[in-house]
């Protein structure tokens, strides 16, 4: 299948410490992947290099075959660990901000969902609680018809229920050429959406996987092989 994302020799330290070590990794196109590890294991840093927010130290990261830049920007979306947009701005605002950055939103999928959740438009930020926060910032995320749809614990901060809707708002809002690379800790509560795992501990690549060789040839689920291999 056509590679999508891939990183060659990839490093990147911060001063002595070293987030990123020399790690080798293809994600190919229409799989949903679980980016899982430890805190400070690296998880973030490497999404922050995919949406160039920060600078390899050196190695090789491409997406499309290009290195990140404006135009990975175009095909790339990204959910960020924490909320990005001023507690101010109205929901309205928020749909008027993507449409000017990005040609590939599509606002009537973004207010179907927001109706689908009795989330009122002309409502502020500010006004809502953490989880409906979470939630509109993904519709928004999931709104575009990006290649790669970065998420960087998009259910951390929510209630179950609010998880599954969440959870079915990423299988429901890709199509089949794109893939979806999901930072969390909460690997039981994702797992049956993925295809993929990749285990990062240290910087360094501890497997890649797809669901089914692991239940196969290891005999148990993803969460468990995780508390084995990081004795959780």
């Amino acid at each position: 299948m056509e590679q999508l994302l891939t990183c060659q020799n990839l490093t990147k330290r911060y001063g002595y410490k070293t987030a990123l070590d020399s790690i080798n990794l293809n994600v190919e196109r229409g799989r949903i992947i679980g980016l899982l590890g430890p805190n400070g294991s690296g998880k973030t840093t490497l999404i922050k290099l995919i949406n160039g927010l920060l600078s390899p130290t050196s190695g090789y990261l491409a997406i499309n075959g290009s290195a990140p830049g404006p135009e990975t920007k175009k095909v790339v979306s990204y959910l960020p660990e924490r909320t990005y947009f001023s507690s101010w701005m109205k929901v309205s605002d928020m749909l008027d901000f993507f449409c000017d950055f990005y040609v590939d939103f599509d606002r009537n999928r973004a207010v179907e969902m927001l109706h689908r959740l009795n989330i009122d438009e002309t409502h502020r930020l500010g006004t809502m609680s953490k989880g409906t926060k979470e939630k509109v910032q993904l519709i928004m995320v999931m709104s575009r018809n990006a290649d790669l749809y970065c998420l960087d614990e998009p259910i951390g901060g929510v209630d179950p229920a609010a998880r599954d809707y969440i959870l079915q708002t990423i299988i429901t809002n890709y199509n089949e050429n794109a893939s979806v690379l999901i930072s969390t800790h909460l690997i039981s509560d994702i797992e049956n959406i993925l295809d993929d795992v990749i285990f990062i501990q240290d910087g360094h690549i501890r497997l890649h996987a797809s669901v089914d060789e692991i239940r196969e040839q290891e005999g148990k689920s993803v969460d468990a092989l995780f508390r084995e291999v990081f004795k959780c």
